[in-house]
């Protein structure tokens, strides 16, 4: 093959392909990274998971000052928010991190190629061809493997379009201002999450979720939780709701909706839709490939690997894995070690994390209690409230619980699930002791630091036996 043949050419910059990238160049594997926006970072760093979780910060200090008197702090009466002060830390927190990524691909080698990706075929001397396309441009690089990382995109209700008053995960993060109403379609981690933000901003909230609870793949305990803590935050919620119609309003839309084939109609000043993410997987010339498509996505084994042999996929738009940032980091480290030669293992989709950052913060793995008594085991269950925990108290957040779904047989555990303060932080405890295949009894037997957060789990490891020592 030439010698200007890549090792590994990865379409798209997001987490899942400048984590491969950095894995290869770390290989030394001869590495190029293809990018078409003018920034590298992807959604996630972009218009995702990083201004988003910046925004949510700013919140929950503008909660706290709220409650100053509670710890004895006086005199903020007068605060006053600063909205465009806010996106500007939002924006140099972005532009920080998109910097050190361009450092990072200094550091390891690895070359940045700007322009869209596709796949141009088989190159003639082996390995694959990748037509880049610039505006008025055109070129090609050869690779011996290739590694689709395109991301994915949010998903729009028929019949709509994303403007300045219906809104996607772009549109919301770039507000002017800070809206009097906001209708929120969704409730999984993204529609919660700007429910939660923009709540404490002092917006009127409110969610439809067509599902019968918020956060619905959550284990059903969470949800109730999250329900209860929002009906005390005052945003209102309806669940087994169907949208019907969005049209534009004196106040700026009108939505109707449905719940249990009654009518209702309500009026806000913007709203967000959050009703999932499409893959980005057209025009990348996958018809040139063995690869077929699953409603968007790609069908991969577990080292990452499609149908088209050399030709892998990793992040939002693999087939029947969470769209999460670090589910796709992990693929593209997969994807990478498997090439490279080197000792690797696929992921176990049963140690897969999740996170929603709204306040109470929730985080889970594994199984919840309803799909482990479906899988057929023998579920015990333990379940310890933050109300007991001497931290919670001393930082003030009271609300939530730990709760530990295992095997009564043999005391595997099965699934953690946390909503609380804290909880995207304990639930890596959690994820390491399934990992290494921890028990119950384990946890149990694992000292953990006085006070702390953290002290809730090894209570309600004990709890699933009965024998939590704070409650």
């Amino acid at each position: 093959m030439p010698e200007s043949t890549f090792d590994i050419a990865i379409v798209g910059s997001g987490p899942a392909g400048y984590t491969a990238a950095i894995r290869a160049g770390q290989y030394g594997l001869k590495t190029a990274l293809i990018e078409k926006d003018r920034a590298l970072g992807g959604t996630c760093l972009h218009v995702g998971c990083i201004p988003t979780k910046a925004l949510l910060f700013n919140a929950e200090i503008w909660d706290h000052l709220k409650a100053a008197k509670e710890f004895g702090i006086e005199g903020v009466e007068g605060r006053k928010l600063n909205w465009a002060a806010i996106q500007e830390r939002k924006a140099k927190i972005v532009a920080k991190h998109a910097k050190g990524l361009e450092f990072l691909m200094r550091k390891n080698k690895v070359e940045t190629v700007k322009g869209f990706g596709k796949l141009g075929g088989r190159a003639q001397a082996g390995g694959f061809t990748i037509e880049v396309a610039n505006p008025g441009q055109s070129s090609q690089i050869q690779a011996k493997h290739v590694i689709l990382a395109t991301g994915s995109e949010a998903r729009m209700l028929p019949g709509l379009e994303a403007d300045s008053r219906v809104l996607t995960n772009i549109e919301i993060l770039d507000l002017q201002a800070i809206p009097k109403s906001l209708v929120i379609v969704g409730a999984g981690a993204v529609g919660v999450e700007f429910a939660s933000i923009f709540s404490s901003f002092n917006t009127e909230v409110t969610i439809l979720e067509m599902l019968p609870r918020l956060v619905p793949l959550e284990d059903e305990d969470i949800s109730q939780e999250l329900a209860r803590a929002y009906r005390k935050r005052g945003i209102h919620f309806h669940t087994g709701a169907r949208v019907e119609k969005v049209e534009t309003s004196k106040a700026g839309i009108s939505v109707t909706f449905s719940v249990d084939g009654k009518q209702q109609r309500i009026e806000a000043e913007k709203i967000l839709i959050a009703v999932g993410r499409k893959p980005r997987t057209e025009n990348l010339g996958l018809e040139r490939t063995r690869i077929k498509l699953d409603r968007g996505f790609i069908a991969t084994d577990g080292w990452m690997e499609t149908a088209e042999p050399g030709i892998f996929a990793i992040g939002d738009i693999v087939l029947g894995t969470p769209q999460l940032a670090h589910v796709g980091a992990m693929e593209g480290i997969v994807a990478v070690t498997k090439i490279a030669g080197k000792p690797a293992k696929p992921i176990n989709p049963e140690h897969i994390p999740n996170a929603t950052y709204c306040q109470p913060e929730i985080a889970s793995v594994g199984l919840t209690e309803a799909t482990a008594k479906q899988a057929g085991y023998l579920v015990k269950v333990g379940k310890f409230p933050f109300s007991a925990n001497s931290r919670a108290s001393i930082v003030g957040a009271h609300e939530g619980f730990i709760k530990i779904v295992s095997d009564g047989e043999y005391g595997e555990i099965l699934g953690v699930h946390i909503i609380g303060p804290q909880a995207t932080e304990l639930i890596a405890e959690a994820v390491t002791a399934m990992e290494l295949e921890a028990t119950v009894e384990d946890l149990m037997w694992t000292i953990h630091a006085h006070p702390t957060l953290a002290e809730a789990m090894l209570d309600a490891s004990g709890s699933v036996y009965g024998m939590a020592i704070n409650a």
